[in-house]
């Protein structure tokens, strides 16, 4: 069973933040099942290093999408990313300094971010972003 089921509940209207955010939950069922089979601490500093290189993309996306359509919370959308951004390399870190080794509260702290920044602060420019859509 996966750790974090994609629902169109989860959509936030636009294709290529949707088809991103698919591929970050993917990412995280990935690793959860590479625990589930006790290769989590083989696979957690790849992971992070994926998620790292995975959360740039998408991150660049939405401001982009932001700047273009002039998103009046841009700033402190921007400010949650670069909180996780700071914490994933954190964990990054400490995962290759043999001081972090997979746990549950690891994967609980991501999928728990990643759900909750989808379905609140993303979906706070959902109705933004639709609007301008129509223009």
């Amino acid at each position: 069973m996966p750790l974090i089921q994609w629902t169109e509940a989860m959509s936030v209207g636009v294709a290529e933040l949707d088809q991103q955010h698919q591929g970050l939950v993917a990412l995280l069922n990935q690793f959860h099942e590479q625990m589930m089979a006790g290769r989590g601490r083989a696979a957690l500093a790849p992971v992070l290093d994926e998620l790292l290189r995975y959360t740039e993309v998408h991150f660049a996306a939405e401001e982009r999408l932001f700047l273009e359509l002039g998103y009046p919370h841009a700033l402190s959308h921007h400010v949650q990313h670069v909180a996780l951004t700071a914490k994933v390399h954190a964990l990054r870190d400490e995962a290759a300094a043999g001081r972090r080794f997979v746990s549950l509260e690891t994967l609980n702290f991501l999928r728990d971010w990643l759900t909750e920044h989808i379905m609140n602060a993303d979906m706070a420019y959902k109705p933004f972003f639709a609007a301008r859509q129509r223009e």
